[in-house]
């Protein structure tokens, strides 16, 4: 069973066993507008706040998909030392407990730790039109990748995370796991599976805002994006390329505070009911 980033469909079954897979941290540093409330502003204008004071240091679950791979690009512009995982090309298996263990062991502390994985079609399972058509082991595999592998990543955070100074840990969802905001129904696994996340994001951050004290732990709504991840769904919806939603996404992470831990938010800041 793998984690995949937010790109291509995930192809191979995760409900009936686990690959023998491992993985080696990858430095990514040297890799290379829609409307909102950042404006027009260019990444490449923005400094980081720590900039003056030592490198940044970020860290990207899903570095090889479309948002994944543009925020590795957009942090990397900005001079942070990047560390980059993912399954196609480290073979980082989120949804397993030992491989996650295996692979976040000894890296860190990180100002921003972004877990950007996930799929919409799982072993060619679409999401379903109407509840008549669940299918449980597609259920599963919905909750293994979309739920179960940004919580295994989660549970690393108390040595992911820098205690000295704010730090941001960001896990992206979506706005149709919003519970609040459902008024059309369907893809019901989906959905779950990404409100189910929601709530784990949410729990962490109580216990983090303990120990990290000036750490965000927040679920952000990256927007619709145009990647592979989404091309079979666009229909007539207005999507930005995956650098507007990185650089949208990375405004919104700099301006957070540990006043703001626990919450959905979108990628213009605004929060989003659960």
């Amino acid at each position: 069973m793998c984690g995949v980033s937010h790109g291509p469909s995930y192809t191979a079954p995760l409900a009936n066993g686990k690959s023998g897979i491992s993985c080696v941290a990858r430095d990514v540093t040297s890799g290379p507008s829609g409307g909102s409330l950042f404006g027009k502003m260019k990444l490449m204008d923005r400094v980081s706040p720590l900039a003056d004071m030592r490198m940044e240091k970020v860290l990207i679950i899903g570095a090889s998909g479309g948002i994944g791979s543009a925020l590795v690009a957009a942090y990397s512009a900005r001079g942070a030392s990047v560390t980059g995982l993912s399954r196609s090309v480290d073979g980082l298996d989120v949804t397993d407990a030992g491989f996650v263990s295996d692979h976040l062991a000894g890296l860190g502390p990180f100002d921003r730790v972004v877990v950007a994985t996930g799929a919409l079609e799982i072993a060619g399972a679409a999401p379903e039109k109407t509840i008549k058509g669940l299918d449980p082991a597609a259920m599963m595999d919905q909750f293994a990748l979309n739920t179960v592998g940004p919580a295994l990543v989660l549970s690393h955070a108390h040595t992911l995370l820098r205690r000295d100074q704010g730090s941001v840990f960001a896990v992206l969802s979506a706005r149709v796991g919003s519970i609040g905001d459902n008024r059309i129904g369907g893809w019901i696994s989906y959905r779950s599976a990404k409100a189910a996340v929601n709530q784990v994001v949410r729990t962490a951050a109580v216990e983090l805002g303990r120990s990290h004290p000036e750490a965000a732990i927040v679920a952000l709504h990256p927007g619709t994006v145009a990647t592979a991840f989404t091309e079979k769904y666009l229909g007539r919806h207005p999507a930005v390329l995956p650098e507007q939603a990185a650089e949208h996404l990375v405004a919104v992470m700099d301006g957070l505070t540990s006043a703001q831990s626990g919450q959905f938010l979108d990628y213009a800041g605004k929060e989003v009911v659960w």
